[in-house]
C-alpha cells in the first residue's frame, strides 16, 4: 500500500482524510509479528514522514506570511478536518505496536515515548488542540503587522533593534518607546488569546486526568530525565550563582557608559563608544559568509548548508507580515530542514542563523535513522546541537578565516556572545518560573493582570543591575 505514497508531499497539502486514511487502515490490520515488525515500523514510518512533511509545510506558509489568508484557511482546514483522523490513526497503531509486547532494535526510546503518547492520549483533546493549533496562527497574525514609522519610513518592531546600538541615547529610547507604545496597542488581542489559550490548555489536563498542564506538558514533551522539582532547583541555583555575576555586568556597563541608571535602551549599545557590529549588507552576503563558516568547522556541514540554500530552503530577511522570531523545521518525507528568522543587520543574525544551522545539520544526520520515531529528539537535547554550534563556530568570524570581521571586531564578537549567555541565563530562569507558576495556578495565571504582577516578581528577583 505504501508504494503508492506521494512521493512529493506537496502534492498532498489539499488531501482530505480520507486520502491518507487507506494508509493508516492497512497498518492497523496488518497482523506484527517478530519477523514482519520491521517492515511494518518502515510502512508506518513512511506514511508518518508524509503526514509531517504535509503538517510542515502548511505551518510554514503561515509563517513566511501570516497576511496569506488561503495558507491560513489550508491550515485551518487541515487542523479542523485532517489533523484529528491522522492523531486517531495514530494512536491506534501506538496501542497495537504496545500491544505486540514486541521491542524491535534500536527502539527502546521510541517505545517509551508511545506508551507516554498512549498514557495521555483522549479523543476528546483532540478538537481543543485543533484550537490551539489555530490561537498559534491567530498570535502570529498580531505580532506580524505590527509596524511603526521611523525616520519617515514604515518598518517592523524587529527593524528597530539596529537603533538600540547607536551611540544616541535618545534616538534608541525614542525606539524602545515607540516599540512599545506599539507592542501595547495590541495588548486586549494578546490577553484575549492568551485567555483562551488557557482554558484549552486546563481543559486538555483535565480530559487526560491529570491535576493541571504542567503534568501534561512535562510528559508530552517526553520529560523522562528530571522532574518539575529539579527544574525549581536549577531556576535556584541561577539566582545564587549566576544573578550575582550578570548583575556585575550590568553594573560595569553602567560605569562604562557614564549613566545614573541602566535603562532597557542602554543594554545593547556598545560601551566603549564604538559603532555597532555590521556583518553584512544584503542577505545574500550573510548566506554566502555562513556558508563559508560552515565549511569552516567541517567541509560536511558546508555541504549541507549549501544543499539548503540551492533548494531555497532559507528564508532569512525580516519584513512586514513575516511572523516573529527564528525557528528549524523539517520536511520529512524530503528529508529536508528548512530555517526561518527576521535578520535585520546585526551580529546576533549571524549568531541565529549559527543557531538555526545546528539544528539544521542535526536534522540531516538523523535522517539516516530508519524511523521517524527516532528522530524525535527531547526539546533539551536538540539545542544541544543548535547552541554547540554558535561556540564551535566562533573561532571563524574574523574574514582572515572566511568570516565577516577584523580581528579586534571579531574578539568583540566572541566576548558579547559569552556575556550575552550569562545574561541569559537569569532571563531563561524568569521564563521557565513564570511557566511553572501559570500552569500550575491556572485560575489564577487566567487573569492576565496576575500573569504581569507575577512577571514584574519574578524579574525583579532574576534581572538585577
Amino acid at each position: 500500500m505504501v508504494n503508492t505514497l506521494p512521493k512529493n508531499a506537496q502534492d498532498a497539502l489539499d488531501w482530505k482524510a480520507d486520502q491518507f486514511s487507506p494508509y493508516f487502515n492497512a497498518l492497523i490490520e496488518r497482523d506484527i509479528t517478530a519477523d514482519n515488525v520491521t517492515d511494518w515500523l518502515t510502512a508506518w514510518s513512511d506514511v508518518a514522514k508524509l503526514t509531517s512533511e504535509v503538517a510542515s509545510r502548511l505551518s510554514v506558509a503561515t509563517t513566511v506570511d501570516t497576511t496569506d489568508e488561503a495558507s491560513e484557511n489550508r491550515l485551518k482546514v487541515f487542523l479542523d478536518e485532517v489533523f484529528p483522523v491522522l492523531a486517531m490513526s495514530n494512536h491506534m497503531l501506538n496501542q497495537k505496536l504496545l500491544a505486540s509486547g514486541l521491542q524491535p532494535e534500536g527502539f527502546e526510546i521510541p517505545l517509551r515515548n508511545i506508551k507516554a503518547e498512549s498514557e495521555l492520549f483522549r479523543e476528546e483533546n483532540l478538537s481543543l488542540q485543533s484550537e490551539e493549533g489555530k490561537l498559534r496562527i491567530d498570535y502570529d497574525k498580531v505580532i506580524g503587522v505590527q509596524s511603526v514609522t521611523w525616520d519617515g519610513q514604515e518598518v517592523t518592531l524587529p527593524a528597530l533593534s539596529p537603533v538600540y546600538q547607536e551611540q544616541d541615547r535618545a534616538r534608541r529610547e525614542k525606539a524602545w518607546r515607540l516599540s512599545m507604545t506599539r507592542t501595547l496597542q495590541d495588548r486586549e488581542a494578546l490577553n484575549a488569546l492568551w485567555v483562551q489559550f488557557m482554558d484549552l490548555r486546563g481543559q486538555i489536563a483535565a480530559n487526560a486526568g491529570l491535576p493541571d498542564y504542567r503534568a501534561y506538558a512535562w510528559k508530552a514533551m517526553k520529560r523522562f530525565d528530571y522532574t518539575p522539582e529539579d527544574s525549581e532547583t536549577f531556576q535556584k541555583a541561577i539566582e545564587e550563582v549566576v544573578v550575582p555575576a550578570a548583575k556585575r555586568l550590568y553594573e560595569r556597563r553602567q560605569s562604562r557608559l557614564g549613566v545614573d541608571s541602566l535603562r532597557p535602551w542602554d543594554l545593547a549599545v556598545e560601551p566603549s563608544g564604538a559603532s555597532a557590529l555590521h556583518p553584512y549588507e544584503t542577505i545574500a552576503e550573510l548566506e554566502n559568509t555562513l556558508g563559508t563558516i560552515f565549511d569552516q568547522v567541517d567541509p560536511a556541514l558546508g555541504g549541507y548548508y549549501r544543499t539548503m540554500k540551492a533548494e531555497n530552503l532559507l528564508d532569512l530577511d525580516n519584513r512586514k507580515g513575516k511572523a516573529p522570531g527564528g525557528y528549524c523545521t523539517t520536511y520529512a518525507q524530503a528529508e529536508r530542514p528548512f530555517i526561518f528568522m527576521n535578520a535585520v543587520g546585526l551580529h546576533n543574525d549571524v549568531q541565529t542563523l549559527l543557531h538555526e544551522g545546528g539544528h539544521a545539520f542535526h536534522a540531516f544526520e538523523s535522517f539516516s535513522l530508519p524511523y521517524i520515531h527516532q528522530q524525535d529528539v527531547p526539546m533539551e537535547f536538540a539545542e544541544v546541537a543548535s547552541m554547540a554550534m554558535e561556540l564551535i563556530a566562533s573561532p571563524y568570524l574574523a574574514k582572515s578565516v572566511g568570516g565577516f570581521y577584523s580581528e579586534s571586531d571579531a574578539a568583540r564578537a566572541r566576548v558579547e556572545h559569552l556575556e550575552s549567555m550569562i545574561r541569559f541565563w537569569p532571563y531563561m530562569a524568569v521564563v521557565d518560573a513564570f511557566q511553572h507558576w501559570v500552569y500550575t495556578n491556572h485560575q489564577a495565571a487566567s487573569n492576565p493582570a496576575n500573569c504581569d504582577a507575577k512577571w514584574a516578581e519574578l524579574w525583579d528577583s532574576f534581572m538585577q543591575g
